[in-house]
C-alpha cells in the first residue's frame, strides 16, 4: 500500500493525499511543479519516470491514513 507521503521531497511543500503529486516506482515523491520544471519528469534518486501519484479515497483514508514521515533531501534534488 503507497504511504501516501505528505511532502516533497524537493522542495519540502506540503503535499496532502489528494494533491497533484508524482511518485517513482520507489515512491520517491515530488510536487508537480519540481516534477516539471526543475527534475524534467525523471526520479532524481533512482532515475526512473515520475507519474501521477494515485488518490485514495476519502473513506479509506480514515482506516488507511497517509504517511506523517517527511523525507527530505536536505541537499536538494539535483535537476535531470
Amino acid at each position: 500500500m503507497l504511504e501516501l507521503r505528505p511532502n516533497c521531497e524537493r522542495c519540502d511543500k506540503n503535499l496532502p493525499p489528494e494533491s497533484d503529486a508524482v511518485i517513482c516506482s520507489f515512491e520517491c515523491t515530488v510536487c508537480a511543479e519540481c516534477a516539471s520544471d526543475v527534475l524534467a519528469g525523471v526520479c532524481p534518486n533512482c532515475a526512473g519516470n515520475l507519474t501521477k501519484r494515485p488518490v485514495r479515497p476519502p473513506q479509506l483514508l480514515i482506516k488507511y491514513p497517509a504517511s506523517s514521515r517527511r523525507i527530505v533531501n536536505l541537499g536538494g534534488c539535483m535537476p535531470a
